[in-house]
């Protein structure tokens, strides 16, 4: 357990970092196109990459010293941290400020770059759970990532509105290269007493298998088809994250278009005590008997709250609301988690765990892409030149954010029943019975 603590210490550092650039980014994006498309647009890319990406860190995972590939990744963000300083030195500020500039996008796609390359961690870092912590203590150490987690939002969501405001994506630039800087030095002193595991081709004299069979997504979806139910996890999970999607591209529109740039980062440091709160419960508390049951559960509370708090254009509900949705969602990662690790043989859980952040991401980007010029070109007309002026306007408010509120409303609505069908369908059954195993 000494080791996990260490190994948290490391997620930290990267989480920090990596949601420190992520959040200014976006403020910064916003603020100078001022069109919902380009945060959208952002987004898209992001989960993109990372949808690309987690089948191949999965493999690596598996297949190399953790550490190592840690250490790997984080060089690999320092360098793309570089590269995009150099661009943002070497342009002037006014080539920036329009989402079809070249400039804007060969600065924005390797930052990009090097956050996804900072997602190795969350598939290394559960993966490392099954090595590290006892059988019986997954679910609380899950809930201590979480919590990691929420402390990383925290320092970073106050930090890159504040930083953004007086120094601009320069001082940004050089506080994420600093940090990186350390984390590499950290990992390289840092010992994770790994297990070795044999892995199948090993156990067949193949040690050397070419890289495209170190990926092997065949052999990864037999394990996955061979735990009923299992797919249907993954798959529920990629239909929320179809929806977060939504909430992705638009959130940040939606909150500066009610209160200023360093009142939405100071806010969302507030908030992020939520991650922090619920992680805590997890370690604690554990997700009890049937960590299925929780995720279901918390994602009814979860999808209910979203139809709700942007009903009125309230800094203050939807302050309440995202307060619900932080502290709860540590426990639908963690319950994820913690079902894959039991139920998934130690030697495929890094590929799994590539594999399930691939495919889940995979529906994010089609929703952050599409989700901003469908915002910009017809909620946002039809609640300030259209119809719903006329129809809900009285009541609902009219203008440019009551717009976005207007899709969140229908992705709550949209979420709360497929979570309610998926309560009854027979493949929860399948793998709640299989987890008891």
């Amino acid at each position: 357990m000494k080791a996990f603590y260490k190994l948290l210490v490391a997620a930290l550092i990267v989480g920090t970092t990596n949601n420190f650039v992520w959040f200014a980014l976006t403020f910064w994006i916003y603020l100078g196109t001022k069109s919902v498309v380009s945060t959208g647009m952002v987004a898209g890319i992001y989960l993109i990459a990372t949808a690309l990406s987690g089948m191949w860190f999965g493999s690596l995972v598996d297949h190399k010293k953790k550490k190592y590939v840690m250490l790997g990744s984080s060089a690999v963000t320092l360098t793309f941290f570089i590269v995009g300083f150099l661009v943002y030195h070497l342009n002037s500020p006014s080539a920036f400020t329009s989402v079809t500039s070249p400039a804007l996008w060969l600065f924005v796609i390797p930052l990009m770059l090097a956050v996804v390359a900072g997602n190795i961690f969350n598939i290394a870092v559960p993966t490392l759970v099954a090595h590290l912590v006892p059988k019986d203590q997954h679910d609380k150490a899950n809930g201590m990532f979480g919590t990691v987690t929420g402390i990383a939002f925290a320092i970073t969501s106050v930090a890159s509105g504040t930083t953004l405001a007086f120094g601009g994506m320069f001082l940004v630039l050089i506080v994420a290269i600093i940090l990186t800087v350390f984390a590499l030095i950290y990992l390289a002193f840092l010992s994770l007493p790994e297990k070795k595991v044999i892995h199948r081709g090993e156990a067949q004299g193949q040690k050397n298998l070419p890289a495209g069979r170190q990926v092997d997504i065949m052999g990864t979806i037999k394990v996955i088809r061979a735990i009923p139910g299992l797919f249907a996890l993954i798959f529920y999970a990629t239909f929320n994250n179809f929806l977060g999607g939504v909430f992705m591209a638009l959130m940040d529109a939606y909150g500066l278009s009610l209160v200023s740039v360093q009142i939405w980062g100071f806010m969302f440091g507030i908030l992020s005590m939520g991650f922090i709160i619920g992680g805590l419960i997890i370690a604690k508390k554990g997700l009890g008997k049937n960590p299925l049951k929780t995720l279901l559960r918390v994602n009814i509370v979860t999808w209910t709250v979203c139809i709700f708090f942007t009903i009125q254009p309230s800094i203050i509900l939807l302050f309440i609301g995202m307060a619900f949705w932080m502290t709860l969602y540590p426990f639908v990662e963690a319950s994820e988690q913690t079902v894959i690790q039991k139920v998934v043989p130690p030697e495929r859980l890094g590929r799994v765990f590539g594999f399930s952040q691939s495919i889940e991401q995979a529906a994010a980007p089609f929703t952050a892409f599409l989700i901003g010029p469908i915002a910009q070109f017809i909620f946002i007309p039809f609640m300030t030149t259209g119809k719903g002026v006329e129809r809900i306007g009285g009541w609902f408010g009219t203008g440019t954010g009551r717009g976005i509120a207007l899709v969140f409303i229908i992705a709550g609505i949209i979420g709360l029943i497929v979570t309610l069908l998926t309560m009854r369908s027979k493949s929860y059954k399948l793998l709640t019975a299989q987890y008891k195993e």
